[in-house]
């Protein structure tokens, strides 16, 4: 018994040091990549079902057919075990399943981390969602329904509806988040390689919500911040005439001469 509990405190014990050492794999100031990241542990998770259903699959058809009854009066007898196997075969395969479970759940935290972590570097642009639309607000009046972001540069997302609870969720980049009135969500995702890709809305939100869908578009980060100049020059150039017909209109009925004085 003695020898059991040994083994049981040692197993016990190199779970809590290896757990540990498998769970983050990023280097400090490293950007994580939440894509591959989340397939790997997608990829783990598919083996370890598989070879655990395995074993139990093969264990299970094999003691149905040996110890199968040979005649309706057949009754079978259970073997008799000593307080240390039965002790030993209760313990040592929760042992083992415990430590498979605790090593995925620390790869699932670790990326969890990572995905609610902002990189410091990462390019910020609000998001609206309506019935049944996004509006991409990148500041200084420049807003799309198009997602255009630089490859190469993470991207956070800061996130509301206007009206009912949507979800954005953009598959390609293993990523999902709830967006709800009168409150400020987030994500971020990293863009890579350039491409086209979309956002759909992943929580159903009305007669039309399998028509929320818009594109991403990842382009040259030097394309990117064209594009942005170009979209801020158009909208001072569009203000301007309005500042002519305010200046240089007829002035209304009664109205007094304008004053010459500095």
């Amino acid at each position: 018994m003695k020898t059991l509990s040994k083994a049981l405190h040692g197993l016990a014990a190199s779970l809590l040091f290896t757990v540990p050492a498998f769970a983050s794999k990023t280097a400090p100031g490293e950007i994580p990549d939440l894509v591959k990241g989340w397939d790997h542990l997608w990829f783990e998770l598919m083996v370890d079902l598989l070879v655990i259903g395995g074993i139990f699959g093969v264990a299970a058809i094999y003691m149905m057919i040996k110890y199968r009854a040979k005649s309706p009066d057949d009754v079978g007898n259970g073997p008799k075990l000593s307080t240390a196997q039965m002790w030993g075969w209760a313990l040592i395969p929760a042992f083992i399943f415990m430590a498979d479970d605790f090593f995925l759940a620390a790869r699932g935290w670790s990326l969890w981390n990572d995905y609610r972590r902002v990189p410091a570097d990462a390019l910020e642009v609000k998001v609206v969602a309506s019935q049944w639309s996004w509006e991409f607000d990148y500041g200084d009046d420049v807003t799309s329904d198009v997602l255009k972001v630089p490859a190469g540069k993470p991207v956070v997302l800061r996130m509301t509806s206007d009206d009912v609870i949507h979800s954005f969720f953009l598959p390609d980049y293993r990523v999902k988040e709830d967006m709800m009135p009168g409150r400020i969500t987030y994500l971020w995702f990293y863009p890579q390689k350039t491409g086209k890709t979309f956002v759909t809305c992943a929580e159903f939100c009305g007669t039309n919500h399998s028509d929320m869908v818009a594109d991403v578009v990842v382009v040259p980060e030097a394309e990117f911040h064209a594009c942005l100049e170009a979209e801020k020059g158009k909208d001072v150039a569009s203000a301007q005439p309005v500042a002519k017909s305010v200046s240089g209109g007829a002035r209304p009925a009664g109205a007094p001469e304008p004053s010459t004085a500095l």
